[in-house]
């Protein structure tokens, strides 16, 4: 499976990000990593041009909300090959955030699956289950 990756917007959490790539080549995914400072539209672009699987944005500083709010509506000027997963975790709000308040909230947004403040392995394990359901 492919995965595309990165950190949105202006956060520049290099050793996250990287631990990340780390983590789903130790599971076997193929990963193009976008790197930090990445606009919606460049991970949109990197999975029709790679043709992932999943689409998993990171973000630390908690301001993914303002950087992800229109992926519903971007999605629907994409023409994607297949099913794709939208996957984002990290620190998704600025101070402290209701997770219950949070999730629905970026489910909204077009995101499948939702980690605020998830352990890395936790998120991917639930990622791998979900993909593992969804075949």
């Amino acid at each position: 499976m492919k995965v595309v990756t990165g950190v949105v917007g202006n956060d520049i959490h290099v050793v996250a990000n990287r631990l990340i790539e780390i983590s789903l080549k130790e599971r076997g995914f193929t990963v193009f990593n976008l790197g930090v400072n990445t606009y919606l539209e460049e991970f949109l672009d990197a999975v029709v041009e790679t043709d992932a699987d999943v689409l998993l944005i990171s973000s630390l500083n908690g301001e993914a909300e303002g950087w992800c709010r229109d992926l519903q509506i971007l999605k629907k000027s994409y023409r994607f090959r297949k099913r794709v997963v939208f996957m984002i975790g990290g620190n998704l709000g600025v101070g402290e955030m209701d997770p219950t308040t949070l999730v629905p909230k970026f489910k909204g947004y077009g995101f499948d699956l939702v980690f605020h403040q998830v352990d890395l392995n936790e998120g991917l394990d639930k990622l791998e289950a979900f993909l593992k359901e969804s075949v």
